[in-house]
């Protein structure tokens, strides 16, 4: 389902080169670059991956009552380079609900963010993947899940 998955963005998100250039194997779940640090504060996610160089920052909060812009949970990302802002020509998203459905979205920038929103409100996990252009005009993609998947080996731990 993940390759599947992965396929679809391909054709929609990103041209051959870009996808010969980054084995979408990559694009979600673990990886030795992959920055590891969810968090949930009052209901809100922060994780933080590398990709080619930049650390992106992934939150999803529930959007506030009377301002959801397009589903319930806003979806936001934040590009960084060396601790400071990386200028983002544009940000385009990608939503994989745990049924599979896959939704796509352009991103709106607010201040250093990018934003979509997004139904996120279904039991499962879900993949959330970004595709975001430089300044030099490269396009980079990558992607977490929400919420995190457990470490390897915690399969037995306890279930809230």
């Amino acid at each position: 389902m993940k390759k599947h998955g992965l396929m679809l963005l391909a054709a929609m998100l990103a041209s051959a080169s870009v996808w010969a250039h980054e084995g979408h194997e990559q694009a979600v779940g673990e990886s030795s670059q992959a920055m590891v640090m969810p968090q949930t504060m009052s209901g809100a996610f922060l994780q933080k991956k590398e990709i080619d160089g930049y650390e992106v920052s992934f939150h999803v909060m529930k959007a506030k009552e009377g301002h959801a812009m397009g589903g319930a949970y806003d979806l936001m990302i934040k590009v960084e380079k060396d601790g400071k802002p990386a200028p983002v020509a544009a940000a385009n998203s990608k939503v994989i609900s745990p049924t599979g459905k896959p939704v796509s979205k352009m991103m709106m920038r607010m201040g250093d963010w990018f934003m979509a929103g997004y139904d996120l409100g279904q039991s499962g996990q879900y993949q959330l993947m970004v595709l975001f252009k430089s300044e030099d005009g490269q396009k980079h993609f990558g992607g977490v899940y929400y919420p995190a998947a457990a470490p390897s080996g915690s399969e037995h731990g306890s279930h809230h």
